[in-house]
């Protein structure tokens, strides 16, 4: 009974929006967007566009979302934002992260990426633009991986945080203290897989569309550069996200190694309590702010 409940409130918001969307104007570059896909569908193979497709995608969105925080640090005006204004980012530091990055990119990831056209075929994942989601599945199922991938993010991250293993692997992370958006990928190989990992589960629960893999790749970059980022940035969109924690919150797990494991959402943190001395820390800002107002 249950189960036909849900599949009937789901049914019911899936036709809710599609009439919703009969009524919005046609977007001007859904025919621009449909002729490049189809060109490339002409011209390519799929394991061309499954591969380095795929590694074009991550690459250009990794470096221009990284973009506006690296500007940031060049902007008086933006240092009122940056959460831990006593630790400003260093050119040796930025260096040795872009180093390891390419490192981690090519000959970690690469490789990865290298299976995705026999993970499309495996699971006869369709690459046709007669096949491809409309836009409110595409952002309903992105969703769907960024609460599967939060869920493991959490408990593994945890994991890697105990005292017998954290030296050996995500220590690497936590090299930096302050961190700046593009420290995002910035780990060890091992912790590169096994983090990783859950970036995958959703796919193969939700992937119906080649386009889905790279819609994913874009959506956790942004998440994962925006809570790296250092700067708690005011009007940020994703703070319209139901339960997003967002750059302060992540900001504090580097400040002191503990709590606050999860990577997008606040409430698993909220259910096992490890987000206490955050909350505690944010009511002792709110008490400084008031006594200075005074």
């Amino acid at each position: 009974m249950a189960t036909n409940d849900s599949v009937n409130i789901l049914s019911s918001a899936y036709l809710a929006v599609e009439y919703i969307d009969s009524f919005l104007p046609d977007n001007p570059l859904q025919q621009p967007f449909k002729n490049a896909w189809n060109y490339m569908l002409d011209n390519y193979t799929k394991f061309q566009i499954a591969t380095w497709g795929s590694l074009i995608v991550h690459e250009l969105s990794y470096f221009l979302l990284c973009v506006p925080g690296f500007v940031f640090q060049f902007i008086p005006y933006m240092q009122k934002y940056k959460i831990q204004q006593d630790k400003p980012e260093t050119w040796e530091k930025q260096w040795k992260c872009f180093k390891t990055l390419l490192f981690n990119h090519f000959f970690i990831q690469l490789p990865l990426i290298c299976g995705t056209y026999y993970f499309t075929e495996y699971f006869n994942i369709p690459y046709e633009w007669e096949e491809m989601p409309r836009w409110y599945v595409l952002v309903a199922q992105c969703f769907g991986c960024a609460v599967i991938e939060d869920a493991w993010h959490y408990f593994l991250h945890r994991l890697l945080h105990h005292k017998r293993i954290y030296k050996y692997i995500h220590k690497v992370h936590h090299e930096f203290v302050s961190p700046f958006g593009m420290q995002a990928e910035y780990a060890h190989p091992l912790e590169t897989l096994i983090l990783g990992a859950g970036f995958f589960i959703g796919i193969v629960v939700f992937c119906n569309h080649v386009i889905l893999l790279w819609a994913w790749v874009i959506c956790r970059l942004m998440e994962t550069i925006d809570v790296h980022s250092g700067y708690d940035v005011p009007l940020n969109p994703l703070h319209l996200v139901p339960f997003y924690a967002g750059a302060r919150f992540h900001d504090f797990h580097h400040m002191n190694f503990i709590g606050n494991y999860a990577s997008t959402f606040t409430w698993w943190d909220r259910i096992f309590g490890t987000d206490s001395q955050f909350i505690a820390y944010q009511e002792k800002e709110k008490k400084q702010q008031l006594i200075a107002k005074k």
